[in-house]
C-alpha cells in the first residue's frame, strides 16, 4: 500500500516529501496528486505519454505467462538475492505487473513498484500488501528519496544509472536482469523474434561502470515446455509484441510443436555504488 512507502517518496515537481490526504498524495507546496481506486499514484507530470508503455494487451499476457510459474525459478533467485541483503526497501524501476517484486520482498519489507504504463501498475498495486505502486517513468528523476533503497531491482526494462545511484543506500545493491545470448531459442529462429544484442553485456557495463562497481554475475536457464497459447504469451508480452503482426504470429505458432521445447535465458549481474 502506498501508506507503507509514502515516507521515501518525493514530489516529482518539487521534490518535497509527500504526505497522504484523504485520498490524495500531497506535498507541503501543495503539488497534489490523486490516488486511484485500485490503490496506485500516477506520478508522471507534463502532458507527453511516454511511447514504451506496454499496452493492455502486453500486460495481460505477461499476467498470464508469469502466473502459470514459467519464470518462478527467475523470482526465486532474485527473492534469495534480497533476503541476503537483508533489504527493507525494495524498489523495482520498470515493475511491470509487480510479479517480480511481490515475489522478492523478505520479512517486513516493503516494495516501490515504478512503471510508465498505468495498466500494468493497476496489476503491482494488488500484488502484495507490502507494495506501493507509481506511474512513473524511469527515464525520468524517479519520484523516490536520495538513498532510500537497499536493494533496486531493474528487470527486462530500462536502466537510468545516475538516477538508480541516487535512490540507493551506501551500503545498497542494484539487481540487474537481461536476457542472455539463446533466450526463448528456437522461438527467435521460427518466429523471427526480436534476437538479444551479442553486445549488451558490454553496453551494460559501460552504463553502469561510472557509478557503480559489478559484484557479480549470475547465469539462469530455465528449460519450458510450452503451450501454444503460452508461447503466444511469451511473445506477445515482450517487445517483440511492437514488431510482430498478430496474423503471422498465428501462423508461425500453429506450425510449432504443440507443446515445444523452449529455453529462457537470463543474465542477473549485481552492482554496488562507487563512493561519490
Amino acid at each position: 500500500m502506498l501508506a507503507d512507502v509514502i515516507d521515501h517518496l518525493t514530489c516529482p515537481v518539487c521534490r518535497e516529501r509527500l504526505a497522504l490526504a484523504e485520498g490524495t498524495v500531497r506535498c507541503e507546496r501543495g503539488h497534489s496528486f490523486d490516488v486511484a481506486r485500485q490503490g496506485y499514484v500516477s506520478l508522471l507530470t507534463g502532458s507527453a505519454v511516454p511511447g514504451t508503455a506496454d499496452t493492455p494487451a502486453m500486460v495481460a499476457a505477461r499476467a498470464d505467462f508469469l502466473a502459470a510459474g514459467h519464470y518462478a525459478p527467475l523470482a526465486g533467485r532474485l527473492a534469495r538475492l534480497c533476503a541476503d541483503a537483508d533489504a527493507s526497501v525494495v524498489a523495482d524501476a520498470g515493475a511491470g505487473t509487480g510479479y517480480y517484486l511481490a515475489h522478492a520482498l523478505p520479512g517486513r519489507a516493503v516494495g516501490i513498484a515504478l512503471d510508465v504504463s498505468r495498466h500494468a501498475i493497476k496489476r503491482a498495486a494488488r500484488a502484495h500488501p507490502r507494495i506501493g505502486a507509481l506511474v512513473a517513468d524511469v527515464w525520468r528523476p524517479l519520484p523516490v528519496r536520495d538513498a532510500s533503497v537497499d536493494v533496486l531491482l531493474n528487470v527486462f526494462a530500462p536502466r537510468n544509472p545516475s538516477e538508480f545511484a541516487r535512490v540507493l543506500r551506501p551500503e545498497g545493491t542494484l539487481v540487474v536482469v537481461t536476457p542472455a545470448a539463446g533466450h526463448l531459442r528456437p522461438l527467435v529462429e521460427r518466429l523471427g523474434l526480436l534476437s538479444v544484442d551479442e553486445d549488451k553485456e558490454r553496453r551494460l557495463e559501460d552504463a553502469f561502470g561510472d557509478r557503480f562497481t559489478k559484484a557479480g554475475r549470475e547465469d539462469v536457464e530455465i528449460t519450458l515446455d510450452l503451450s501454444h497459447p503460452a508461447v503466444e504469451a511469451v511473445v506477445g508480452m515482450g517487445p517483440s509484441a511492437w514488431h510482430t503482426d498478430p496474423g503471422t504470429l498465428a501462423e508461425g505458432v500453429r506450425a510449432l510443436p504443440d507443446p515445444v521445447r523452449v529455453t529462457a535465458s537470463f543474465q542477473i549481474t549485481t552492482w554496488t555504488r562507487k563512493p561519490s
